[in-house]
């Protein structure tokens, strides 16, 4: 099968490694053509992968235009704030197209699914998201993830694309939850992260973490997902692999935090961006339009763009009314 990935990050260059593994026919295509040229000549992508020699099958493509002209699958793996710009070359695609960015826009509150229902309205959508560590995928340890849609002959197809002995996929139909526990588990990372950063302990990050799955739950629920989504791979197999792991860009920006660094000198020394930042901002907002009490959520908005201090944030949530735990 031909199969073109949109972005040559971390995530994007090792879902090419493994397609290209099992002897599909994989073009990369990039941003910056000078990570392509890196790619081609060394069979290597040291900036995002260190150590990890990539097949030399991988094609690798400049030019958008050609590199999507005889996919049959289209994998995107921009970040969120590129994604709709990159995918609205898409316009008349008509293939499969698979989101691999877990983020939610700001200015219309959609997810990336939502984003591509508008800039490549012929393609067939889906989704895969879920406890997935890209170095770790990479390296070949066992993972597993899930492919949502609302096209379930679509899911199938990308199911058996992407399975493999180390890597399993499930399948689901609720693709706008599937979405939003990768995307929302970005935000909880930084705030757990910062307790980290503040010399915390495990009881304080197992609190959050518990506390965080309810308030995921409930946003996602509100804007119409299902809640049993939020208890398997995509929510609370995402949510506890990015909060306590230390390969996790999300934990790691939010430990900064907590260490006192400003977010301005955080951004500024990061190799790839940490989804969370931006989607805090989208996901306080979405909160607010819904009319959900997302008191995580909304502490790590004021973490990052009101100055607030990581202590007072963790204060104020410890001194909120009593309640019966939902």
């Amino acid at each position: 099968m031909n199969v073109t990935v949109l972005g040559a990050g971390a995530w994007g260059t090792a879902l090419a490694r493994l397609l290209a593994d099992s002897d599909q026919r994989v073009t990369l295509w990039d941003y910056f053509p000078e990570t392509l040229a890196a790619v081609r000549a060394t069979n290597r992508n040291e900036r995002y992968l260190p150590g990890i020699e990539l097949p030399s099958s991988l094609q690798t493509e400049p030019d958008l235009v050609p590199a999507v002209a005889d996919a049959e699958v289209v994998v995107v793996a921009i970040v969120s704030k590129a994604f709709r710009s990159v995918t609205s070359q898409l316009s008349g695609y008509r293939g499969v197209v698979v989101s691999v960015t877990k983020g939610i826009e700001f200015e219309s509150g959609l997810t990336m699914s939502g984003v591509l229902e508008a800039t490549a309205p012929q393609a067939r959508i889906v989704a895969l998201s879920g406890p997935t560590l890209a170095l770790e995928v990479a390296r070949g340890v066992p993972t597993a993830i899930v492919a949502a849609s609302r096209d379930p002959a679509a899911a199938q197809q990308i199911q058996t694309l992407f399975h493999r002995p180390a890597f399993r996929v499930y399948t689901s139909p609720d693709l706008l939850g599937v979405e939003l526990g990768g995307a929302l588990k970005n935000v909880i990372a930084i705030a757990a992260g910062a307790c980290d950063g503040l010399g915390f302990g495990d009881n304080t990050k197992a609190t959050l973490v518990t506390r965080a799955l309810s308030e995921m739950r409930r946003l996602g629920v509100a804007c119409g997902a299902q809640p049993e989504t939020f208890t398997g791979l995509s929510g609370l197999g995402d949510l506890m692999v990015t909060c306590f792991s230390r390969l996790s860009r999300n934990r790691g920006f939010g430990e900064r935090v907590g260490r006192g660094e400003t977010v301005a000198e955080i951004l500024a020394s990061m190799v790839a961006v940490a989804e969370g930042y931006p989607t805090a901002r989208a996901a306080r907002q979405l909160a607010l339009r819904h009319q959900v009490t997302t008191p995580i959520i909304e502490e790590v908005y004021a973490a990052l763009y009101e100055r607030k201090s990581p202590a007072a944030s963790l204060r104020d949530l410890m001194a909120r009314s009593s309640k019966a735990e939902d």
